[in-house]
């Protein structure tokens, strides 16, 4: 079994900002796998998030998107990962990194939160930083441009980041489509 996180904000104000780019991966990936035969999204009050899953290669994979709010992330995979009895290693967070350039992807494991909210909620509450990230970039050619960290990450895609962006979302599919098949 796989759990695949997106992180984000809910509600509409937040909805395409840079800080909701696992929200943007996930609702991807999820058109992706329709050929799969997903479920379509449902709230889960029990977990506080939006769930989803299939079966691929007779692994079933559940995609979350916490509606906690990113800083409180950890509340959701905590609830759903004691649930499932899944192992942390089973368990892939997609976020956004202030500290990669957009329209590139890390994929890693067992790192520490390096100041991402949402990574910090999710060690404090599953007690290790020793699962799987795709870290989306979102950093800015433009310095200036992200001096207000808040301000940035709140903020929406340009244009031309769009298609930087989509790119980035598209490798980030690919990579955890090899680990879950």
């Amino acid at each position: 079994m796989k759990l695949i996180v997106g992180l984000g904000n809910p509600g509409k104000k937040y909805e395409k900002t840079r800080h909701n780019v696992g929200f943007l991966m996930l609702d991807q990936l999820h058109d992706n796998l329709s050929n799969h035969g997903i479920n379509d999204w449902e709230l889960s009050k029990k977990f506080n998030a939006l769930i989803s899953g299939c079966v691929i290669n007779n692994e079933k994979v559940i995609l979350i998107k916490p509606m906690t709010f990113m800083n409180k992330s950890g509340e959701a995979v905590q609830n759903i990962g004691h649930f499932y009895k899944m192992h942390q290693k089973d368990i892939i967070i997609v976020h956004d990194d202030k500290d990669i350039p957009l329209g590139k992807i890390k994929f890693q494991e067992n790192r520490g939160a390096a100041g991402h909210n949402g990574i910090k909620s999710i060690i404090e509450h599953i007690g290790t930083q020793d699962f799987w990230r795709v870290r989306i970039g979102i950093a800015s050619e433009n310095k200036k441009k992200m001096s207000d960290t808040i301000k940035f990450v709140l903020g929406k895609f340009g244009i031309l980041e769009k298609k930087k962006l989509q790119n980035s979302i598209n490798e980030a599919i690919e990579k955890i489509m090899v680990v879950v098949s």
